[in-house]
């Protein structure tokens, strides 16, 4: 795997990578980036979830020169909820240099969209008929764009705006650099690509499909500030011999390790702050069973190969499908089972689904334990402990004792006094685990069963009346807009 600090990106968009909590770029990233970043047009063959928006979105953000008040950078989406998502992103990225990203879709009023690009962002986020509208009104000014985007083409001729896009990439001077994604590419796509980009790369990655088939995978739905204790009551029911949780964030991998910590567990982080040596002695530390949890980023988990791993725990959802299946694989060794748990934000069970798409795999929906699972389960534990006692010591030396506190004591407060001073009774120590952003992908499919489906029955209708929300008359802007125009307004609202 590759860091992004090895694909020589600038440290305003590095430091905007750190707060987001991701070192290691995903396969699509970094094979797109060094390509982009000479100036090359790029195709790349990618899923859903797998990272494009950076793979595109920080070789843009590098070429914006932020004194010029003039849309640099273009990016082309075929849904809002699309649009909507990409431009925050970008936002992101390029927060410590100063961008501004302007998503711009139908559905919004005009007025306000015209007042927000006269205010100059750098880069436009846009569906393409709402785009077509803007330049044939002269309210959008993209003869200064030196990065174009077509973010999932074939979604965009599935919806009927392949023509849009010929249009749209006329449109823009023939200097500019032009990067297309599509997860598959019929010929129409290949054809754009023949005759509108300039001797294109072709990056092809497709996700690691699951190989290890004895790893049960769960997911427990629970907000971010819930994660810890979701996280130590599972620990006491299910008593792993060995787990690894990873975290995005090196400051949150810290908090963790010291959080168990407080709680009386044996835990230990890595990250890439620490020094070969440091690291090493934890590791050694987690093989020997000193420490029973290694929290770790994905970074400073690389190259792992411990056997014995019996729990991945996923305090943080990973940003893209291969690293899902990089930290999962990490038990289940050498014929074992193994479990697998990601604590999901209920804004990230998209992304989720994105993963289990990719990956061709089902997780199993947890409840989140409660405090009363947690000691019972710790209670089951101590009951397990004297079973295995009862069958495999030799007693003999201890009934006469026994028989003493019988005569004085009932058999059931004597074994529950002995179950008390064998269960491990959690420390309610409070812990503060810093927030983190989740991950989010498009929803347009997750919504009542599909914007995509209802927009392409509006098709048929060609009416307006069908959508709901943001109709507008036929005449608006003085012309009469009738047929395909007004069928891609539906697509996009």
């Amino acid at each position: 795997m590759t860091t992004f600090k090895e694909l020589s990106i600038s440290s305003p968009i590095m430091k905007a990578l750190e707060k987001m909590g991701f070192e290691e770029a995903t396969p699509i990233q970094a094979e797109t980036i060094p390509l982009a970043m000479q100036g090359k047009d790029v195709i790349g063959q990618a899923q859903t979830g797998t990272g494009k928006t950076a793979a595109f979105g920080i070789p843009m953000i590098e070429k914006i020169d932020k004194t010029a008040k003039t849309i640099q950078g273009l990016v082309v989406a075929p849904t809002r909820e699309l649009a909507i998502q990409v431009a925050e992103e970008i936002n992101r990225l390029g927060r410590f240099k100063g961008i501004r990203t302007l998503p711009v879709y139908g559905g919004q009023h005009m007025d306000r969209q015209i007042r927000a690009l006269k205010d100059g962002p750098h880069i436009v986020v846009a569906t393409p008929g709402r785009l077509l509208d803007h330049m044939r009104r002269k309210t959008i000014r993209i003869d200064n764009v030196q990065t174009a985007v077509l973010d999932e083409a074939d979604e965009m001729l599935n919806m009927g705006f392949i023509d849009d896009i010929r249009d749209i990439l006329k449109g823009i001077p023939s200097e500019r650099q032009t990067l297309l994604f599509s997860a598959t590419m019929p010929k129409e796509i290949r054809n754009i690509a023949n005759t509108l980009m300039k001797s294109p790369e072709e990056v092809k990655v497709k996700a690691k499909e699951m190989t290890v088939e004895n790893i049960d995978q769960y997911f427990v739905e629970v907000p971010d500030r819930l994660k810890f204790d979701t996280l130590t009551n599972h620990i006491d029911i299910h008593a792993p011999s060995l787990a690894i949780i990873f975290s995005r964030t090196k400051k949150r991998v810290d908090e963790i390790a010291e959080g168990l910590q407080a709680r009386g567990f044996r835990a230990e982080g890595i990250h890439g702050d620490l020094t070969q040596g440091k690291r090493m002695s934890v590791l050694n530390k987690f093989k020997g069973g000193r420490i029973e949890f290694l929290v770790a980023t994905d970074v400073a988990a690389r190259g792992l190969d411990i056997s014995n791993v019996s729990h991945v725990y996923n305090f943080d959802i990973p940003q893209d499908p291969e690293s899902y299946v990089h930290r999962i694989g990490r038990t289940g060794r050498a014929g074992k089972t193994g479990e697998a748990v990601s604590f999901i934000t209920p804004r990230e069970i998209a992304h989720l689904h994105s993963i289990e798409k990719v990956t061709k795999s089902k997780m199993k929906r947890l409840m989140p334990p409660t405090n009363q699972d947690a000691q019972r389960g710790q209670q089951q534990v101590a009951v397990e402990k004297l079973i295995k006692t009862i069958d495999s010591e030799d007693l003999k030396t201890y009934q006469e004792t026994a028989n003493e506190l019988l005569q004085d004591h009932d058999s059931i407060s004597i074994i529950a006094a002995a179950l008390k001073m064998l269960t491990k009774e959690r420390r309610e120590t409070p812990v503060s685990i810093s927030s983190a952003q989740p991950i989010s992908v498009k929803k347009a499919q997750q919504r009542g069963g599909g914007n995509k489906d209802n927009n392409r029955r509006n098709n048929k209708r060609g009416s307006y009346g069908q959508r709901g929300t943001g109709a507008r008359t036929n005449n608006q802007g003085g012309r009469s807009r009738k047929g395909n125009f007004q069928k891609r307004r539906n697509n996009e609202s």
